[in-house]
């Protein structure tokens, strides 16, 4: 059934619901493979959402191997272990604290641009951490959008995990996300969502 409101949004229904109505946070996974095809498409995709001055410092490891998954399972809290352990698919996400060397590629109309965060790295990490979390939004509705569901996790000792994955020091870990088909038990019930009245003021 259509409404007004869904004409006022160029996506159609089925759309919509795909994105963000019908779709949940998961918690349990089929064992179909998630490939390199379908990630590759999902970044094709999202990597068009906006970061400032195009910095784009969302890095992504993928864990497929049984001995890349045992590596991690010792810092994910005892609640996200084992559907982290039998996900198809687990993505770390971290944000590149040196994003600045890229900006004379990325960011080619000011050519300055890098040596403007230079000497400031407290304020390139604060600027990292921020583009990357928008830049995983963009990837968790790419992932819906792809037909699959996301499982993203806080619950981990992200220090430790940037020592065993990111031993350069110029990461920062943000989340962890498994991916792959729901399994029929995966949702909990849908949360409730705060009106508009209450997120939305006018001047």
């Amino acid at each position: 059934m259509t409404t007004a409101a869904d004409e006022l949004i160029a996506l159609d229904r089925a759309a919509q619901d795909l994105l963000f109505r019908a779709a949940r946070t998961a918690n349990a996974f089929t064992d179909e493979p998630v490939g390199d095809e379908q990630v590759r498409a999902i970044h094709d995709l999202v990597r068009y959402g906006p970061t400032a001055m195009n910095a784009q410092p969302l890095r992504v490891l993928l864990l497929r191997s049984t001995a890349a998954r045992a590596r991690l399972l010792p810092y994910v809290s005892a609640g996200n272990r084992d559907k982290t352990a039998t996900a198809p698919l687990t993505a770390v996400l971290a944000a590149d604290v040196d994003w600045h060397d890229r900006l004379p590629e990325l960011f080619p109309h000011r050519p300055g641009a890098r040596d403007w965060f230079t000497g400031d790295p407290a304020g390139r990490e604060a600027q990292a951490r921020f583009n990357a979390a928008l830049q995983i939004g963009y990837l968790l509705v790419g992932v819906r959008a792809a037909g699959l569901a996301a499982g993203p996790m806080a619950g981990f000792d992200a220090a430790a995990v940037e020592r065993e994955f990111f031993p350069d020091g110029r990461h920062r870990v943000l989340l962890l996300m498994n991916i792959g088909r729901p399994a029929p038990d995966a949702w909990r019930e849908r949360l409730p969502r705060l009106p508009y009245e209450e997120v939305v003021g006018t001047l």
